[in-house]
């Protein structure tokens, strides 16, 4: 078969989705989550509500991605049902944190879990650069290339959390640990930072849709889409509680509260400073095929804007193989930018509001829809289970904005930047 004509099938398309969702969150968040909740119901319930609000958003964009069948996830829904404007808006806050900002959380992560455990230093950051533009070249080549690559990172990504939880329920509990079963979770599920902690976990379920956005690049997608969102989501969603609940059980609340590398922290505990260092290595090899995905998921947002629109028109232009090469590298310049100037924190609250905000708004395009379609997914429950997604985001959406003006303020200000350059339209000429 022509590489130019390639299709992938439904294992390389829920490989995209557990490895774009198996990232940084799921190793990060719960040293910042212990900040605001301690107990382990509390914990538990959260990653609970995360899975079951990523699933509903999965059963979503299987109906949204089977209706219109082009790729480009998103921007194509909402510039088809709503207007344009808001497709571009989308497809702008892709290419500036959508994409570009977990390529480089992933970067700051791997950087975090090479620096000091294994010494390297300034040294782990010019590691995480250059594995940033090593998989651009890989991802520049051939869609089979790319598909190939991805089954194999994904493969190795979802055996390493995999046997890390087996050895966490293996290994007896630290005598000192953060497991907490008393009743208080009762009352911290009402808190304002019981909401907050919502979003660190929303962030780390992002990647629940990737499959939709390359729908064109999919083989009998009716049938494989829905396949891929539904089935990666309930497995990694089965996969982060008990992730937590291990890290809980090696770790004290002392140890970890306020932490990034809390997997270190708490593997250490079990496997000493040497198998710590083992930990570390592997955490950071297997947020390569997180970047991976990203890389390969939003350079097709950012290439299906740009088709549209005269300003991007540069971004358009895709090779012999029908790889968009040029988005793929302006989305490495920012995301390799972002890398070198932001926190891991910083990134994740700012990315997070944008990314939940504009999902709420390609949820609530489905009421826009005919269900009637023969050819298309049906989402179960009628709309019952968008409304509920709804109302979710508005819930977190508003506590994001009281408790963390500062990230809401400036993901806004992005939003009103990006509507500014809607409206600058070049002249366009034939190249």
């Amino acid at each position: 078969m022509n590489d130019s004509n390639f299709k992938i099938g439904p294992r390389t398309a829920t490989a995209l989705v557990i490895s774009s969702m198996i990232g940084t969150g799921v190793f990060t968040s719960l040293g910042f989550q212990l900040v605001e909740v301690g107990n382990t119901w509390s914990i538990i319930i959260l990653w609970t509500i995360g899975g079951l609000i990523a699933l509903i958003g999965a059963f979503t964009y299987a109906e949204l991605g089977t209706h219109f069948k082009e790729s480009g996830g998103d921007y194509i829904f909402l510039s088809r049902i709503f207007h344009p404007i808001f497709g571009y808006l989308y497809a702008w806050t892709s290419l500036t944190v959508g994409f570009s900002a977990p390529v480089a959380i992933a970067a700051l992560a791997m950087y975090d879990y090479m620096a000091i455990p294994l010494g390297l230093g300034d040294y782990a950051k010019t590691f995480s650069i250059l594995a940033i533009v090593v998989l651009c070249l890989i991802h520049s080549t051939t869609l089979k290339t790319s598909s190939l690559f991805q089954d194999f990172s994904s493969l190795l990504k979802v055996s390493f959390v995999l046997l890390l939880i087996f050895i966490g329920f293996t290994y007896a509990p630290a005598e000192v640990n953060a497991l907490s079963f008393d009743g208080v979770w009762k009352e911290e599920i009402w808190k304002p930072g019981f909401a907050v902690s919502l979003i660190y976990v929303s962030y780390a379920y992002q990647g629940w849709n990737q499959s939709a956005y390359i729908i064109g690049e999919i083989k009998e997608p009716r049938k494989n889409l829905p396949f891929s969102l539904i089935a990666g989501t309930l497995v990694v969603s089965i996969i982060y509680i008990g992730l937590q609940v291990v890290m809980l059980r090696h770790a004290s609340v002392a140890q970890l509260e306020g932490q990034a590398e809390v997997a270190t922290i708490s593997f250490g505990n079990i496997l000493g400073n040497r198998g710590a260092l083992w930990i570390s290595f592997f955490i950071a090899i297997q947020l390569v095929a997180t970047i991976s995905s990203y890389i390969w998921i939003g350079s097709r947002v950012t290439q299906a804007m740009a088709s549209e629109h005269p300003l991007w028109k540069y971004l358009a232009v895709k090779s012999k193989s029908k790889i968009p090469v040029r988005a793929i590298w302006f989305q490495a310049l920012i995301s390799i930018g972002l890398t070198l100037t932001a926190s891991l924190e910083q990134v994740m609250l700012y990315a997070g509001f944008l990314l939940q905000l504009m999902s709420t708004l390609t949820v609530i395009s489905t009421f826009y829809i005919d269900r009637n379609r023969e050819d298309a997914f049906k989402s179960p429950f009628g709309r019952t289970l968008q409304i509920i997604y709804i109302l979710f985001s508005v819930i977190v959406l508003s506590y994001i904005l009281y408790e963390r003006p500062l990230e809401s303020v400036l993901g806004l200000g992005l939003i009103l930047i990006g509507l500014i350059t809607y409206y600058i339209k070049p002249a366009t000429r034939d190249e």
